[in-house]
């Protein structure tokens, strides 16, 4: 059975197959819940993590990805055990701390003052473990990209960083892709930029 949907690339499972296929995981933005779908290789090689796709799946065992459309190259990036925490996220998670509360947030701003991005942080403590949930979508990144999506349709960066303490994970959406505050994240750690033939 085909069905149409929207859904984002998530990173991983990335294992290969039999006949030039390889497994994809997307976030099936409909069920609100993580898949993994077999895909032709060199479609796979070209889609990146934040994606956001018009898709056609199949649903035979095991689902397929017969055809898909880019409809907006949003870009996800993840990085564990990073050292410096950049200083919007280390005050946020410190006033976190000192009310006693599990998460912060609040717009990132340039040296201009004007607004170039939204910063969040979560505790990473308990039996959870945030930054895996974030990465595998079992904890969807879906609302905080959807809240800053409403301001308008570009795309955007979005970045997942647990700090070395892993006591808290920083998500930072940066409005501009490709803008100054989403490349400095990148050079600070030492996140590559990926080649974007679809893009």
């Amino acid at each position: 059975m085909d069905e149409e949907l929207v859904a984002r690339v998530l990173p991983g499972p990335d294992e290969d197959g039999d006949g030039g296929e390889r497994t994809l995981r997307v976030f099936d933005r409909e069920r609100y819940e993580p898949i993994d779908v077999r895909v032709g290789a060199d479609d796979a090689a070209d889609l990146r993590p934040g994606y956001l796709l018009d898709a056609r799946l199949d649903w035979s065992e095991p689902a397929r990805l017969d055809a898909f459309s880019l409809r907006r190259p949003t870009l996800y990036a993840f990085a564990d055990g990073i050292d410096p925490v950049f200083e919007v996220a280390a005050d946020l998670w410190r006033d976190a701390q000192a009310k006693g509360d599990g998460m912060n947030s609040s717009v990132t701003r340039n040296t201009d003052g004007e607004v170039n991005g939204v910063c969040y942080v979560f505790a990473d403590s308990g039996a959870g473990d945030r930054f895996r949930e974030f990465r595998e979508g079992t904890r969807p990144l879906e609302p905080l990209v959807d809240r800053v999506n409403d301001a308008g349709s570009a795309p955007r960066e979005a970045f997942v960083l647990r700090p070395a303490d892993s006591a808290f994970v920083v998500v930072t959406i940066a409005l501009e892709k490709g803008g100054h505050f989403a490349d400095t994240l990148r050079e600070t750690y030492d996140l590559d930029r990926p080649a974007e033939p679809l893009a």
